[in-house]
């Protein structure tokens, strides 16, 4: 061939590619109020960023119906491109094309990117809406699966990995999504789940929907197994974005800086009355969050999911940093199962990229009841507690409020490497809450003296020996006792001295996290 007849051959190639099932299986897809795999990339990367890889890689199944079935691309747009500047890769399924179903090549070209963004230490993001496996392939396509699975492992820690679940990801194809930082679901278009509602009806005779089962709004409230729930495709791509404006391309990399035009020594006056006299009244707490942090921007992480402990992002004088902090509006900030796995897990993300982790304490203590108990909340708890002891980067604690038992110690106190620990002067810092306290201390003296006030005296003379942040302070448990309109500027001078912080764990091949 010439090169008149090869570039008409490349073009004709590329219409092909860039069709992909052809326009009725198109219509077809915005029918069902999802994007295509190419315009969903053209809404998440930088216009005209985006440089593709293996367009007209094609199946090599010698299965007699698909022989002469081979599109180019087979199934998977890959690349990359740029998001604010910055190099990010990405993979992105196209259910037009055998639905979006994994073959040996598929797997092959999404392998390709992630090595890529592995060796230049570079983001990868998946954006996933698959049929699953392709059958015809056989065991073909389960080894592609298992190469995938491989790479993710191995990129965990290394480079930050995000999942965009936007149409159905079922059977074995929900576990790469699930080793990766961050998934992301749309309402009404994400489905995940192992087991279909047929197969659940046919094995356990119960009667589920698609989206009770593996929907986004269930694994947002319910499972905890997404992290983001977004209000449409266009919706989460948005997201995804304004998620990597806090995070650094990889593990040897600081997170970027923003500029803001916030002032560092700022103080709000309305720091002073947000959290109540009355030790036993909730309040929000990310009033405290956004008062304190740039611009008032909170980028909440699972915000659907045990409610009662807040993770996130914000910038702190332009820097990223990561918040961990318990919700006293939502069982009274209590640490149980699903909050503990919670915050530990966004921890040890945070640990691995280099974002410093504030934590906010207002705990009376971890969740009592049988049901925590049976669940194996002493297991679940202990997570969160390594994560703390294990993480290097800069740490700075604020107890607002409560700081009881063991949970004041999990909390990322001073004794767990916690870096600089600020109380605000309602801290109340004890073994237990003073009502538990003297009902434990002075059962005899409340038994012989009972109905003359000497429970309320002796709940008043606790309080004021016991629960309150001087005993902790002259501990040197904590740091300093600081005036809550202060917030804003101590953290930022704290972030500053500890900037170039340095500390280490043992040697060793991994430690072994209570799973």
């Amino acid at each position: 061939m010439g090169l008149q007849e090869n570039l008409e051959e490349l073009e004709r190639r590329n219409r092909a590619a860039e069709l992909g099932g052809g326009e009725e299986r198109i219509a077809k897809q915005h029918e069902a109020g999802k994007m295509t795999a190419r315009e969903r990339i053209d809404v998440l990367l930088d216009h005209g960023s985006f440089v593709e890889t293996d367009k007209f890689k094609t199946h090599r199944c010698s299965d007699f119906e698909m022989a002469d079935k081979k599109i180019p691309g087979d199934g998977v747009v890959t690349g990359y491109g740029t998001i604010d500047g910055r190099t990010v890769f990405v993979f992105s399924q196209d259910f037009t094309v055998f639905g979006g179903s994994l073959s040996g090549a598929f797997a092959e070209k999404v392998c390709k990117v992630m090595d890529l963004a592995m060796k230049t230490g570079a983001p990868v993001i998946g954006i996933n809406d698959s049929g699953g496996a392709r059958i015809q392939e056989g065991v073909v396509s389960l080894a592609g699966y298992a190469d995938i699975f491989q790479r993710n492992v191995m990129a965990s820690g290394v480079i930050p990995q995000i999942s965009a679940i936007l149409g159905p990801c079922a059977g074995g194809a929900v576990y790469s999504p699930a080793m990766t930082d961050f998934i992301f679901m749309a309402k009404k278009i994400s489905h995940m789940f192992i087991t279909g509602p047929d197969v659940i009806k046919t094995v356990t005779h119960e009667d589920v929907t698609k989206e009770e089962l593996g929907g986004a709004v269930t694994h947002n409230t319910k499972s905890g197994v997404a992290h983001f729930l977004a209000e449409n495709g266009r919706d989460c791509l948005r997201m995804i974005r304004e998620l990597l404006s806090y995070l650094p391309s990889n593990n040897l990399e600081d997170p970027p800086f923003m500029q803001t035009q916030d002032p560092p020594d700022r103080s709000d006056a309305a720091l002073k009355t947000i959290v109540p006299d009355n030790p036993n009244k909730p309040y929000d707490m990310t009033e405290i969050i956004k008062a304190v942090v740039d611009d008032r921007v909170f980028f909440e992480v699972q915000r659907e999911f045990a409610r009662n402990m807040l993770v996130g992002f914000a910038r702190l004088g332009g820097r990223s940093i990561g918040i961990v902090a318990n919700q006293p509006a939502f069982l009274a900030g209590c640490l149980d199962i699903d909050a503990s796995i919670k915050a530990a897990r966004f921890v040890r993300f945070c640990d691995c990229f280099n974002i410093p982790i504030i934590t906010l304490v207002d705990v009376p203590g971890f969740l009592p009841g049988v049901q925590q108990e049976y669940g194996g909340i002493i297991k679940h708890g202990a997570k969160l507690l390594y994560a703390f002891c294990e993480a290097t980067v800069p740490k700075i604690t604020i107890i607002t409020r409560k700081a009881y038992g063991g949970a004041y110690v999990v909390m990322s106190s001073k004794h767990i490497r916690g870096d600089v620990n600020f109380v605000y002067p309602t801290g109340e810092i004890a073994v237990m809450g003073p009502e538990g306290a003297v009902s434990i201390i002075f059962r005899g003296e409340i038994e012989s003296a009972a109905g003359n006030g000497e429970r309320e005296r002796l709940v008043a003379d606790y309080r004021k020996t016991f629960a309150n942040p001087f005993m902790a302070a002259e501990l040197g448990y904590i740091d300093e006792i600081i005036a809550p309109e202060e917030t804003r500027p101590r953290l930022i001078r704290s972030l500053e001295i500890l900037q170039n912080k340095r500390d280490k764990n043992p040697p060793k091949k991994h430690g072994n996290i209570p799973l």
